[in-house]
């Protein structure tokens, strides 16, 4: 039976910072990364943007990449199979026995799928996903996306050559990020032909490395990372239609029935179509929608989430759940189990959240979480627990990504049920950016920034200070007046 102090259980973002900060602070611990896919997530051009915002390129990566940097680390292409909890053995589906001091499960998410088995109904999570999403894109004339989110949104902007018929259940798009006024602003861009990338992009971009061929992965069913920033950018999104673009929406309905064409011509429906040539309407899957309506595509695309990756440690063990299915973690992000540990997208926070942070599963939080979990486990293994403290990165929520190729920028409670419940300083010119503000009590509760509004590190210790600023009225948000200056 092989020993080691610490076992990492996941490849992915989470994982892989997980193992970098237990080796950085002790270079002589015994660490072993298990993963169940030949390449892990590297985080490489890491800018820290502000105390609180940071950018970086994820990079798929040879086992070799993070073993080189790390003499105390090893890495493995295992598929743990079950957990001994009483004897932390971990056993993997070859049968090899592991032995751990310290466990952290970083195994992710995996998207939530409208059928598990109709092959016309894809989901996008990690490199290997968007690859097949690609191929079938090339063929394809008309799609129906479902979903709300950051996937959903990323893809509806896009796709070109490609009829999409995007369906949401909400009364406006991208409700995960956005409020409806911000999503007005958006809607103009949707319709455009996508704009190409700026020459001079911050971030490069990963395409899906080979395979070793020396490496076989044990299961079909393990899932890769979550992707990272710009997974769309620098890859081919465009399908067989001679149009560049058209984009339909459908708002409040969510999906009633996928059909088979045999099924659909029994059903004697009227479909609904976006403009196309009567050969073309015949398509391979149809979808009912619960407004009535009905549309036929070349296949599906399945955004409407993700559930954690749990289900193996169930069967292990009763391992505490929070709400949303993820693995209970304590403020040291410690699970139910005793000295097993978890964070990324298979946790759920399950301290006393500060006022301006919230979960969201990110590869932003997933980097965070991965670089406190590795000190607590260290910790917690020299006993020095009593001397953690929180980390400063959990005070607030702050994320910065891009959407419609625009950059984006959320603070705090931005969330729109905040904004409807407070005051709102609003900023908009068409086409280039749009501020909200929302003050609570006169203090600045959240923002969301988009364009290159350049405020977010004054309203980042804005919220974080907690000063009235309700003096200041509109003129806040005054372009002729220099609020960095003011606060600085």
């Amino acid at each position: 039976m092989e020993n080691y102090q610490f076992v990492v259980i996941g490849g992915g973002i989470s994982g892989v910072t997980c193992v970098e900060s237990i080796a950085t602070f002790d270079s002589t611990a015994r660490i072993l990364l298990l993963t169940g896919t030949p390449l892990i997530k590297a985080i490489t051009n890491y800018v820290k943007v502000s105390k609180f915002l940071e950018e970086f390129d994820i990079e798929e990566k040879p086992f070799s990449y993070l073993a080189e940097q790390y003499s105390n680390l090893v890495i493995k292409n295992q598929v743990v199979e079950r957990l001994d909890t009483d004897k932390q053995i971990i056993v993997c589906s070859d049968n090899t026995q592991i032995h751990y001091d310290k466990l952290c499960i970083c195994t992710g998410a995996r998207p939530k799928l409208l059928s598990n088995t109709n092959p016309y109904v894809l989901g996008i999570r990690d490199t290997e996903t968007v690859e097949s999403f690609q191929k079938k894109l090339l063929t394809a004339k008309q799609i129906v996306i479902v979903g709300n989110g950051g996937i959903a949104t990323e893809l509806v902007y896009e796709v070109e050559h490609c009829s999409v018929i995007w369906a949401i259940k909400d009364e406006h798009i991208s409700t995960t990020f956005f409020d409806e006024a911000a999503a007005r602003f958006f809607l103009d861009r949707i319709q455009i032909v996508k704009e190409k990338q700026k020459l001079n992009e911050k971030r490069r971009k990963y395409e899906v490395t080979n395979q070793p061929t020396n490496v076989e992965i044990s299961s079909s069913n393990i899932c890769g990372g979550a992707l990272g920033p710009d997974w769309a950018a620098n890859r081919s999104m465009k399908g067989a239609s001679s149009e560049s673009r058209q984009v339909h929406i459908e708002y409040e309905v969510e999906v009633k029935n996928i059909l088979t064409p045999e099924q659909y011509q029994q059903r004697q429906h009227p479909i609904e179509n976006l403009p196309v040539s009567q050969e073309e309407q015949q398509w391979p899957v149809y979808v009912e929608l619960t407004n009535g309506k009905m549309f036929g595509c070349d296949f599906i695309v399945s955004a409407i989430g993700v559930t954690p990756n749990v289900e193996m440690f169930l069967k292990s063990a009763n391992f505490t759940l929070g709400i949303d299915g993820g693995l209970l973690v304590d403020e040291t992000m410690r699970t139910s189990i005793k000295n097993i540990f978890a964070c990324g997208d298979v946790c759920t926070a399950g301290w006393t959240l500060a006022e301006h942070w919230f979960q969201m599963r990110l590869w932003s939080q997933a980097r965070q979480m991965g670089h406190y979990a590795g000190k607590c486990m260290l910790a917690y293994a020299h006993n020095e627990q009593d001397s953690l403290t929180m980390d400063f990165c959990f005070e607030l929520f702050a994320h910065t990504t891009k959407f419609f190729n625009m950059k984006v920028v959320l603070l705090g409670n931005y969330h729109e049920n905040d904004m409807k419940k407070y005051e709102n300083l609003i900023r908009m010119t068409p086409g280039e950016e749009y501020i909200r503000v929302t003050l609570k009590d006169g203090r600045v509760h959240g923002c969301v920034f988009i364009g290159d509004t350049e405020l977010e590190e004054t309203f980042e210790n804005l919220i974080l200070n907690q000063i009235d600023v309700s003096a200041f009225g509109e003129t806040l948000l005054d372009p002729n007046i220099d609020i960095a200056d003011y606060f600085d």
